[in-house]
């Protein structure tokens, strides 16, 4: 079992050696010009990251701090804006991340349902509750049929919910900057996501942008995400890692309970043998307890859904997610359970999370995304290389340039 960790472990260093480095000319800054904090964020950034004043794009968003905008203002006040200013031959094919800042929804809405399928639907719900019926009979009326036929019609079933969702409209909701990593595309399906073009490449796909996030419950919590990231890499990153599995058996399948289980454990012998950061593990169904977890330097785990344990004192620069659904739905509000808003409350540098239901499949595997940034990629590189999915739920916040570890670790 050892040595199968130590060959997953040194297979993921020579597959993530670093790309070209993300440079700060390469960041296109977004602010809503209707509200002074964002403005003022975006322009501190830009001061502290040296990034051109000509990458800042401040835009009429509104003068409410919204968390969420419709389709059809998204397109319109936010992704049309952004192309525009990516089309000038000034920044045409050089920009390969934008920032977003408090201020900026964080949330863009569903299309809606589309026109002209009231036949369509009529017909498939007919379809859904004729499949329905069978799967649910009394047990002896399913003797006839094989377990094939029955899993068959749960696919099945599972299908024209599908086509009833898409054309209801339902899952085409997503965070505003996983849909913003699309915004060079031309028209793309909604419906759930798009695969990520980034993820496991060291090539620049000039069309799809990486996105992060100024932002949490309030303008000095944003900007201190912009201080503790410099900070940290001025004396290094020192502290404990703390990765909370649940002592699930690897059942060898992909994206399964299982395998994100035995990923946080890979992480945990990641950090040992690539950091000098101690690590403290949790591996039952049990969590880190209140107030047990000083000088916090990473943190990974999972899974108490929306109720954040208050077990963390975060060092600067500190690093982690919880792996959980709705992490991210309030992100602003500062009295928030949701693990996002209380890991920014209490002092974290940098987290993902999920603004609606992601699935399991959507987040990072905690080991491979660990491992980008132990190797020297910078936050957002790191982020964009494990994420598996654009136009859908996840929400990376924090200094898309903020490099944990400067120094690039390689397979001994």
């Amino acid at each position: 079992m050892k040595t199968q960790a130590l060959f997953v472990i040194s297979f993921l260093f020579l597959i993530t050696l670093p790309a070209q480095a993300l440079e700060p000319n390469e960041i296109l800054i977004i602010a809503n010009s209707d509200i002074d904090a964002s403005v003022r964020i975006a322009r501190y950034y830009s001061v502290k990251r040296n990034v051109p004043p000509d990458n800042l794009l401040v835009i009429s968003l509104g003068n409410t701090l919204n968390d969420t905008i419709s389709r059809a203002n998204y397109e319109k006040l936010l992704a049309e804006p952004i192309r525009n200013k990516l089309s000038d031959p000034n920044f045409t094919g050089k920009i390969r991340c934008l920032l977003t800042t408090y201020g900026v929804p964080i949330k863009v809405a569903g299309r809606g349902r589309l026109g002209n399928y009231e036949n369509e639907l009529r017909e498939l719900e007919k379809r859904i509750e004729y499949e329905k019926d069978r799967l649910e009979q009394p047990k002896l009326a399913l003797i006839t049929d094989s377990p094939e036929q029955i899993n068959d019609a749960k696919i099945k079933l599972d299908q024209l919910q599908s086509t009833v969702n898409w054309i209801n409209g339902k899952e085409t909701n997503a965070s505003v900057d996983s849909e913003l990593s699309m915004v060079l595309f031309s028209d793309y399906e909604l419906y759930r996501w798009q695969s990520n073009s980034l993820k496991d490449s060291s090539d620049w796909d000039r069309k799809t942008l990486m996105v992060s996030r100024l932002d949490g419950p309030s303008e000095s919590i944003a900007i201190g995400l912009v201080d503790k990231a410099v900070s940290a890499e001025r004396t290094g990153l020192n502290g404990i890692a703390y990765i909370d599995a649940r002592g699930m058996a690897n059942d060898k399948m992909l994206y399964s309970y299982g395998h994100y289980d035995q990923s946080l454990r890979d992480l945990a012998v990641l950090i040992k043998l690539r950091t000098n950061l101690p690590v403290k593990e949790e591996n039952t169904s049990r969590l880190f307890e209140p107030n047990k977890c000083p000088q916090t330097a990473i943190y990974c785990g999972w899974y108490s859904l929306k109720k954040y344990i208050d077990s963390f004192k975060f060092v600067d620069g500190a690093v982690g997610y919880h792996i959980a659904s709705y992490e991210a739905v309030n992100l602003r509000d500062l009295n928030s359970a949701e693990w996002c808003p209380a890991m920014l409350k209490h002092g974290i540098t940098a987290t993902i999370g999920a603004v609606a239901e992601p699935l399991l499949v959507a987040f990072p595997e905690p080991n491979a995304f660990f491992a980008e940034l132990i190797n020297g990629s910078c936050l957002v590189e790191a982020y964009y290389r494990t994420n598996p999915f654009n136009s859908w739920q996840l929400v990376l916040v924090g200094d898309p340039l903020y490099r944990p570890f400067k120094k690039s670790y390689l397979p001994r």
